[in-house]
């Protein structure tokens, strides 16, 4: 079982969801990311999403975007990053996943890159731009190394849900709105019938997490009631991370991620 699937299983047995948080990797800067993750970890998240920058985030709204090309400006870098990762891994043993897009691995080649990932404490991946149907060779490189999580929206076809959740693990990514990511005002009705339906299809086999526009503890709780496993939170952190000072930033994260977290508890 790994790190991902012992957390569902553990907030199970608490009767609590989980809250996962996003984050851009060396936005504005590296002290900043540690700082957030401690913010993070008091604040009682549960798995932390670690955005890494590429120049071309196509699913990534304005605020992404931005802290990738600030990330990116900083000379963010394969070594850079699993060097942060190994340090954020010598103080918590939180579940850690990298979203990050396809090319990033390819060039790489799937099996060296999510290996050396594994070492360093990656639990699982989220790549937008991956299809099923041309990730066989990235499901291989993944076996019993990390996770493989998949997304899906509102609008994919009942046939395609069942082939994404059978080659997803740790999670299954239901994106909240049509769109990019980013802070959005409002909840569909559209999202909230489709929770229940994709939960409805995938029969318990798989957690269902929701993201994309969630800002708000209240976003949370209706997510939560709705039926989500999980709900992902990114761009609000990130303007968080924008309008803070280095010296506040803990304890801004932490107050934060605790009043999200209050709301995943059923």
């Amino acid at each position: 079982m790994s790190r991902i699937e012992e957390k569902f299983a553990e907030l199970e047995e608490k009767n609590e969801k989980a809250l996962i948080a996003y984050i851009m990797t060396g936005f504005p800067n590296e002290k900043s990311t540690l700082t957030t993750v401690r913010g993070l970890v008091k604040g009682g998240v549960d798995i932390i999403e670690l955005g890494f920058p590429f120049s071309d985030p196509l699913a990534d709204g304005p605020v992404i975007q931005n802290a990738s090309t600030v990330s990116l400006g900083n000379g963010t870098n394969i070594s850079s990053f699993f060097k942060i990762v190994e340090k954020i891994r010598k103080e918590t043993d939180i579940p850690l996943i990298l979203m990050t897009y396809t090319n990033i691995l390819y060039n790489k080649g799937y099996s060296k890159f999510i290996s050396d990932a594994k070492k360093v404490g990656i639990d699982g991946f989220i790549l937008p731009d991956m299809s099923v149907e041309e990730s066989e060779e990235y499901l291989e490189a993944s076996k019993s190394k990390s996770d493989t999580i998949f997304l899906i929206s509102p609008n994919t076809s009942k046939t395609r849900i069942q082939k994404i959740s059978s080659v997803s693990t740790g999670f299954l990514y239901l994106v909240a709105v049509f769109g990019t990511t980013g802070i959005k005002a409002g909840i569909k009705n559209y999202t909230l019938k489709a929770i229940k339906e994709v939960k409805k299809q995938t029969k318990g086999k798989i957690p269902i997490g929701i993201g994309f526009g969630v800002s708000t503890p209240e976003d949370v709780k209706t997510y939560v009631k709705a039926g989500a496993d999980a709900v992902i939170v990114g761009s609000a952190y990130l303007k968080l991370i924008e309008k803070t000072s280095q010296n506040q930033l803990e304890a801004k994260i932490m107050s934060f991620t605790k009043s999200l977290k209050k709301q995943t508890k059923i």
